[in-house]
């Protein structure tokens, strides 16, 4: 609990960006570039996988699925996924066990975080398509917290079946 709070804090001191994504920083350097690419992506990855469910979506911009209702989601930088995929690696790191395990498992946990994040926005787009005023709770409580519990679902099966004979402990 105390490597999530405290990772989840250092992001939140460290890393600045506006709404718009035009720039974010890290300790006063502009780090905008994967934020950018992965904002992007994911939000054509969002479009794609909502289009399969839905023929009333398109894009509007590289950042934006819209619906003919009127609703859409914008992609920004903190919807990249990238701060739970960096407390995803510090949870790890901090835990007892093997680097073999963890050189692997941090990968894994990485992957998860990307195909959660793509169906946590997909979830949420196609829910506020006839309910945007959905979105807050929705966006800052449900889905987010989810993440987390999939985080620490990870965490778990990491603590109890990957590390080697330390579960007992």
């Amino acid at each position: 609990m105390v490597t999530l709070v405290v990772a989840n804090y250092f992001w939140k001191f460290t890393m600045v960006g506006d709404e718009d994504g035009e720039m974010v920083t890290w300790f006063g350097l502009n780090v905008t570039w994967p934020f950018d690419v992965m904002s992007r992506h994911i939000a054509s990855a969002v479009y794609w996988l909502t289009d399969l469910f839905r023929d009333t979506v398109s894009m509007t911009d590289d950042y934006t699925v819209h619906f003919d209702s009127g609703s859409g989601t914008r992609i920004i930088w903190g919807c990249s996924g990238l701060k739970q995929a960096f407390i995803w690696m510090m949870l790890i790191l901090t835990v007892r066990g093997g680097w073999k395990q963890k050189a692997w498992f941090i990968p894994v946990g990485w992957v998860f975080c990307y195909a959660f994040n793509i169906l946590r926005i997909h979830w949420i787009t196609l829910l506020i398509e006839f309910h945007p005023d959905w979105f807050p709770v929705l966006h800052d409580w449900i889905f987010k917290y989810l993440f987390y519990i999939m985080l620490f679902g990870l965490w778990w099966l990491f603590v109890e079946k990957i590390r080697p004979g330390e579960s007992s402990r």
